[in-house]
């Protein structure tokens, strides 16, 4: 069950002030249009305090005091920030280990701590070694050689394919596929048959990485394919073999980082987003939905479009292109009109 906590205990939490009564208990955090009676709601924008007008909220997140408001106010720089810490310490419940259910299957020398969740029909190969308070949700998948570490969970079918490493606090939403054959292959000229390359690499994700639904991590073909420490990884995204990819960076819906590419930290690639192979991307690159990277980018670098260029440059590209009908139009109206002073002219120089 979520515990409750006054504003003054939230407030202090996140470094915020509080305006009205700190005493207030609150349960959860819930939208503007939803939140009632002991709920807590945000606002990330001030000058948008009309959004609250008849809100039954008891207190509200805001990024400065907003005069006439009748429930309570935190006071914080960064609402979105604040809410998600207050939101996590509120929903936050202690471990609580119902051990192995009776439907898993087990392999031999598995190191298991006492103190895990495991749920129905799950699958666990040879020599895996789990840690302490892990979840692991009915269907799931774990191969011969997988290491898990503390506080990890592992939602409904997620996939960890043989020898792959998670460190601690790793989230695998449903779906999820770690450590799937890399696309490796070569074709044979005369025959135009395509022979797999072995893939015999592992993949590792550092503490605190979150991998979305449906989306997968390919096995290196040699090596690690590299996730580090707080990477998020969005719904159905696709990240390449022998990929390393730096602390904190994130990579929105159906993105994709090709074969043996290296991000690095706080990277973000938006929806749709392709990063081809063997490419060097900077420290703070942000990549635009749809953008398509073909070559290495320097740290802090803001790239759009297909083939990526800076992100203002393809904006005023992009509002050009929906010009070219009139400028060509433009253009042959003014190429009639040279042809007819070109010809006016040497009618004159012949006379």
């Amino acid at each position: 069950m979520a515990q409750t906590c006054t504003l003054n205990e939230l407030a202090e939490l996140v470094h915020g002030e509080v305006i009205g009564d700190g005493g207030i208990r609150i349960s959860t955090v819930n939208a503007i249009d939803l939140a009632g009676p002991g709920e807590l709601t945000f606002l990330t924008d001030s000058r948008r305090a009309e959004q609250l007008e008849g809100c039954r909220a008891s207190g509200c997140i805001v990024p400065k005091r907003i005069e006439g408001l009748a429930m309570a106010q935190i006071v914080v720089a960064d609402p979105n920030l604040a809410e998600a810490v207050i939101h996590n310490h509120l929903l936050a419940a202690p471990f609580a280990a119902t051990g192995i259910h009776a439907s898993s299957v087990i392999g031999e020398e598995c190191r298991i701590s006492d103190q895990v969740s495991i749920g129905p029909l799950v699958s666990i190969g040879d020599r895996v070694r789990i840690g302490d308070r892990v979840t692991i949700h009915p269907g799931v998948v774990i191969e011969e050689d997988v290491v898990i570490g503390d506080d990890c969970v592992l939602h409904a079918g997620a996939k960890v394919a043989r020898g792959c490493i998670l460190g601690r606090r790793v989230v695998l939403f449903h779906g999820a596929v770690i450590g799937s054959d890399g696309f490796g292959f070569a074709t044979d000229p005369n025959t135009g048959c395509h022979v797999t390359s072995p893939q015999v690499g592992i993949v590792r994700l550092d503490d605190d990485v979150q991998i979305g639904a449906n989306s997968c991590v390919d096995r290196a073909a040699f090596g690690v394919t590299h996730l580090k420490q707080g990477v998020r990884l969005d719904n159905q995204v696709m990240v390449g073999h022998n990929v390393v990819i730096g602390e904190n960076s994130i990579l929105v819906a159906q993105s994709g980082v090709a074969g043996s590419t290296t991000l690095g930290r706080n990277v973000i690639l938006a929806s749709k987003a392709g990063v081809a192979d063997h490419l060097a991307i900077g420290n703070q690159v942000v990549v635009a939905a749809m953008g398509g990277v073909h070559n290495d980018q320097p740290d802090g670098a803001v790239v759009g479009g297909i083939p990526a260029i800076d992100a203002k440059l393809w904006g005023r590209a992009a509002a050009a292109f929906r010009r070219l009908p009139e400028m060509i139009r433009q253009l042959r109206r003014l190429n009639r009109q040279v042809e007819a002073i070109t010809e006016q002219l040497e009618n004159s120089n012949r006379e």
